[in-house]
């Protein structure tokens, strides 16, 4: 387990004994100051870098109940320490906080509705930098990171259906062809897949890939061929998966 992950999963009392020592051990007016210093300060002892320190505190489960944690750390209140950790979470792109951290968080925060609620505030702000600069560099290990970690938003639970819906939305949207987001919500079970095939909002060639993994039988296809009022397009592609359903 890595230090990131040992604070993250800390119990109160670990955590209170961890971040007291540190503090003790740490030398210079820095870390024994106040504020973002002395956080900085703790990082850097810990052998971690900032971002890393308030994401693994800031997400803890017993954090809000910990005010003398969040004290020795630097901040003034929890509310402090949130919003570094917002902030430091929804704009540090695998540079400073790994990608090994944020399944890490991911992971983390199924366990505890509270934090849950909170990410669903943070994954769009993260998803819209995260993006945004691949689209401004076609990074290639920015892109296997990116789908990394949307499998894992997907295949944990952090996803929620409000979530699911409006990535749904963006019909064009090439991340979603990217990702094959349709598959990754359909196979996460957030929405059942019969409501997503029967869609005029999922491409064909969307729906051609979940036929191609096996997640729509016949008798669905066969339904939605029935349906006078399909797309030539939609219709052609069905029509021709039957044909390899056949083979």
């Amino acid at each position: 387990m890595s230090r990131f992950e040992a604070l993250l999963t800390a119990s109160s009392e670990k955590l209170l004994k961890t971040l007291y020592r540190t503090a003790a051990s740490a030398h210079g007016d820095e870390a024994s100051g106040a504020g973002s210093a002395r956080a900085h300060a703790l990082a850097k002892h810990l052998g971690l870098t900032y971002p890393q320190l308030v994401c693994a505190l800031g997400f803890n489960h017993d954090i809000t109940e910990l005010a003398d944690v969040v004290a020795v750390a630097g901040f003034e209140s929890y509310d402090a320490l949130a919003r570094e950790r917002n902030l430091a979470f929804t704009t540090d792109i695998y540079q400073q906080l790994s990608v090994r951290d944020v399944l890490a968080v991911y992971q983390h925060v199924t366990g505890n509705l509270a934090m849950l609620e909170v990410m669903q505030h943070l994954l769009q702000r993260r998803l819209e930098a995260i993006e945004g600069q691949i689209e401004a560099t076609v990074n290639s290990v920015y892109i296997e990171r990116y789908k990394k970690e949307m499998r894992a938003i997907y295949n944990d639970g952090v996803a929620q259906i409000d979530f699911a819906e409006q990535r749904l939305s963006q019909t064009h949207s090439g991340f979603r062809a990217l990702l094959n987001e349709v598959a990754l919500i359909a196979e996460s079970r957030l929405i059942p897949v019969g409501d997503l095939f029967f869609r005029d909002t999922i491409l064909p060639e969307e729906k051609r890939r979940l036929i191609i993994r096996g997640l729509i039988p016949r008798e669905l296809v066969e339904a939605r061929l029935a349906d006078a009022d399909i797309s030539a397009q939609e219709r052609r592609v069905l029509e021709d998966q039957l044909v390899v359903l056949d083979a």
